[in-house]
């Protein structure tokens, strides 16, 4: 399927495992030239892989710029980089929380700002889509520093899709569960995955590809008339607890 992107420069942050890896192979499915980045290099060569810490501006300077010099253009940026470990936010120490916003909303208005210098420039302008997460749209136990940051994200979303147009717009997917290669350790095994699925009105957890897919959308000129939006990609949400707690069954 052509959606318009072949030949398109990309950027996918942290795009070497888990969702990030899934978006750059949707990506790449679809012709595009995919550049990926992470902290470290991965233990498989990964083509286009590039080493930045995206919370350093002087290592996305760098990163951005290496993408132009050698592909002459940058396209569409992906913000996917990000993540927290589980700590509840009584204990957990401020270090951990500047840490985990650092991450999850600095790092992605970092990198934006340095592909939008590039994107205003070029006849085309781009597209940016942010990685969030329903996290950022209910409550977030034992990862409040990270459901915080995807609100703000979502957020720095619409702000920069007024502040960059008409040249770049800029969108956000907020993700819900994904079966990844971390599944268990998030969920546990395959039985506790099925139960958590069965949370979801799709029946089951999503897979990276399908974050992929929506990102290809969100980056195509399908496109062309959205921008400031975040779409929900999560399988419908999660059934109402008080469904079951009241034994109502199977709604339809």
């Amino acid at each position: 399927m052509d959606l318009g992107l072949r030949d398109a420069v990309v950027l996918v942050t942290g795009g070497v495992r888990g969702v990030g890896l899934g978006i750059s192979d949707v990506l790449r499915g679809l012709g595009a030239t995919v550049v990926t980045c992470a902290r470290r290099a991965p233990e498989e060569p990964v083509e286009g892989f590039l080493e930045c810490d995206i919370r350093d501006p002087e290592q996305v300077e760098r990163l951005v710029a290496t993408v132009v010099d050698r592909h002459g253009r940058l396209d569409v940026l992906v913000n996917n980089a990000g993540g927290s470990p589980s700590a509840l936010a009584a204990g957990a120490s401020p270090r951990f929380h500047a840490k985990i916003v650092e991450l999850n909303l600095l790092a992605p208005l970092l990198v934006s700002q340095a592909a939008n210098v590039v994107m205003q420039a070029q006849p085309g302008g781009g597209a940016i889509v942010m990685i969030s997460s329903v996290s950022g749209h209910r409550a977030s136990p034992g990862t409040a520093a990270y459901g915080a940051a995807k609100a703000g994200l979502d957020n720095l979303t619409a702000s920069l899709a007024v502040e960059w147009a008409p040249k770049v717009r800029v969108n956000s997917l907020a993700v819900g569960m994904v079966r990844t290669g971390q599944a268990d350790v998030h969920y546990g095994d395959e039985s506790a995955i099925a139960a958590v699925g069965r949370t979801v009105p799709l029946g089951r957890l999503g897979e990276p590809d399908e974050i992929g897919n929506c990102v290809a959308f969100l980056a195509s000129p399908l496109a062309s008339y959205v921008s400031g939006a975040t779409l929900a990609v999560h399988g419908g949400g999660e059934t109402p607890a008080f469904l079951s707690a009241a034994n109502v069954g199977e709604v339809r």
